[in-house]
């Protein structure tokens, strides 16, 4: 476990970003050395894609045809080179791309990267060669050697901390624990040096010992901005492990570190938080309760700004749960709101068919839009797993919105737009109506939905306006207490 050798790494990302002065990376954003997991073993996107399968030569080209809205490129200039690779590997399964391009990709980022045997890999199977060049031959000794030099630096804190008997002895104070450390014959340029080991297992793809070494060492470190950095690399490590619940305590603390941490300039701080924001999309698509948890952060008022701000194809994301997730319909207006200011900067057949639905009610171009939908989902590595979810939500979303502003359905009309025979269509109808609590009745004889009238008394009207103001003035009091503790740091 301690040496992490180069067969065992895996993942990566596809362009470099220059950050603004100040706003040096994520120490740990660097990435592997052998053969990525498969995409089928990647959460529910992996088993929607291990379901859905390559498909025939029509589903590529369909796929093809989506690749105007492809946002990989996008979202991996906000990634770490580790995170990229599942996304790479998704592209290539489902067939968006010329494969020998995802290959170019893949090598392009890895030459970056210590997965040199990976790289060697991926040389060798598209360029058709049966040894790799000098140079990746070099390069791969280079990094055994390194490995071998930080594994002599690190052994000492290392065997402290696979000593059952020692490693319970540490107790929550860190002075404390470095004078124990130091009676046993460790002091901090070794604890320093577990953190360069713990970074080069991260880069080897030993994910699990880099996340316990990085654990450990936001314990005993003094430097807050080693510790700071360190966090970002033990959240990679859990995303890239799937532990989605212990990777969600870490972003939290990210987040909590984001908020309240002094940065150079308000602009490195909006730059982590786009980070934060892309990074969330491996956690909220896989954890059972993350359509929930997306609403409530990407709404936040500085992370929305941030997202208008810099990352507005993210609205793609958060249009998507808000259609799934019934119980967060109250934050629409919010969202068509944000959706048309940005409309300018990106747009894509998710965010134009809630403006079709709710600004324009063109329903016509709202199942246009919905077809485009289910293509652009179905090759969007995070969303793919919503899918048929997304599609059905959004029916029942037409349809309430049909009801609303018509006295009277034409079944048959509703069954031809809804791709159904007419009796399975009046079947979907009454079970619709009762789940959404429409005032509703259907006339079988006249083959028609009738809707009753049914208008806003003032105390809904009140309650409506005001249910989201408990939540913006706890928002309000979190910012002003959090900016009372930096003058308080300041000072």
């Amino acid at each position: 476990r301690i040496a992490g050798s180069l067969a065992d790494a895996a993942p990566l990302r596809v362009r470099e970003e220059t950050p603004p002065a100040g706003a040096a990376r994520p120490c740990f954003c660097v990435p592997h050395t052998r053969a990525a997991p498969p995409v089928a073993a990647w959460g529910r996107a992996g088993r929607q894609t291990a379901t859905m399968g390559r498909g025939a030569e029509g589903a590529s080209a369909a796929a093809a045809g989506v690749a105007g809205h492809d946002l990989t490129h996008t979202v991996a200039k906000h990634l770490d080179k580790h995170l990229v690779l599942p996304l790479l590997e998704f592209l290539q399964t489902k067939g968006c791309y010329d494969d020998k391009s995802i290959l170019r990709a893949k090598l392009a980022l890895l030459e970056k990267t210590n997965m040199i045997d990976f790289a060697i890999d991926i040389y060798k199977l598209l360029e058709g060669a049966e040894e790799a060049p000098a140079s990746m031959v070099a390069m791969r000794q280079g990094v055994l050697d390194k490995m071998q030099s930080l594994i002599e630096q690190a052994a000492p804190i290392v065997q402290f901390l696979s000593d059952p008997q020692k490693l319970a002895s540490l107790q929550p104070d860190r002075e404390y624990n470095l004078a124990l450390l130091k009676a046993n014959g460790i002091g901090d340029e070794q604890v320093e040096s577990l953190y360069a080991f713990a970074k080069l297992q991260f880069d080897c793809g030993n994910y699990s010992a880099a996340a316990e070494f990085l654990y450990h060492y936001r314990t005993l470190t003094r430097s807050e901005e080693k510790a700071f950095n360190a966090l970002w690399g033990k959240l990679g490590a859990e995303i890239l492990m799937q532990n989605w619940s212990v990777a969600l305590d870490d972003l939290n603390r990210l987040k909590e570190g984001i908020d309240t941490k002094q940065f150079a300039s308000s602009l490195v701080q909006l730059q982590q938080r786009t980070w934060l924001l892309h990074w969330a999309l491996f956690i909220f698509f896989n954890h059972e309760n993350g359509r929930n948890l997306i609403v409530d952060l990407f709404m936040q008022e500085r992370y929305l700004n941030a997202i208008q701000t810099t990352a507005p194809h993210l609205l793609r994301y958060l249009a998507t749960a808000v259609v799934i997730n019934k119980r967060r319909t109250g934050v629409q207006k919010d969202l068509i709101r944000v959706i048309q200011m940005e409309k300018h900067a990106f747009s894509d057949p998710v965010c134009e068919f809630l403006e079709c639905l709710y600004v324009s009610y063109d329903f016509d171009g709202a199942q246009e839009h919905l077809r485009e939908c289910a293509e652009v989902l179905a090759n969007d590595f995070f969303l793919v797993a919503c899918k048929d979810e997304f599609v059905e939500a959004a029916r029942h979303l037409i349809f309430e919105t049909y009801c609303r502003i018509h006295h009277v359905i034409d079944i048959s009309m509703l069954a031809e737009k809804l791709n159904m025979e007419q009796e399975d269509a009046e079947r979907w109808v009454v079970n619709l109506i009762r789940n959404a609590g429409l005032d509703a009745k259907i006339d079988s004889q006249a083959g028609t939905v009738v809707m009753g009238s049914k208008s806003s008394t003032l105390y809904e009207k009140i309650i409506d306006k005001t249910k989201l103001l408990a939540g913006r003035t706890y928002q309000l009091g979190g910012a002003v207490i959090a900016d009372a503790k930096r003058k308080a740091a300041v000072s």
